[in-house]
């Protein structure tokens, strides 16, 4: 269970995050999730979108610099400390979260959404299942 994220290099210069999205945008990718992680050269731009077949091909046609990624996308309970209970399974099967980010949930408000990046994809499925945290497919996504 995964969904697949397109890390986009961008240089960390006026537009250019922009010009990302304009190209994007007209060639209607919707874009579900977004993490822009910066140095002073160039930034890393995570996505999750629509179609990654399509975007990673636009992409590539406009001379962008990505990869395509597996993530896990969970739903988390939208009440303190569920965030908390997530990483504290995690922690707990002893699987390191590399990075996370947070995505909206569109119509279902009794839900926040978070993208982790860990160590071990499948371990951490098991470990959240065993403890009735559900994991997100990308086609779920279109739903929300």
């Amino acid at each position: 269970m995964s969904l697949k994220q397109i890390s986009v290099f961008v240089e960390n210069k006026p537009g250019k995050m922009q010009h990302l999205t304009d190209v994007l945008a007209k060639n209607n990718v919707d874009m579900r999730a977004l993490s822009l992680a910066e140095t002073s050269d160039f930034g890393i731009v995570r996505i999750i979108v629509d179609d990654v077949y399509a975007a990673s091909t636009i992409l590539k046609d406009e001379g962008f610099i990505h990869n395509v990624t597996k993530v896990l996308g969970v739903a988390i309970p939208d009440e303190p400390g569920g965030l908390n209970t997530v990483l504290q399974v995690l922690n707990e099967a002893q699987i390191n979260v590399e990075y996370m980010y947070a995505f909206l949930g569109g119509k279902d408000v009794a839900h926040a959404y978070m993208i982790f990046r860990v160590e071990d994809r499948k371990a951490a499925v098991a470990a959240l299942a065993a403890k009735g945290i559900r994991c997100v497919e990308h086609e779920e996504l279109a739903q929300l």
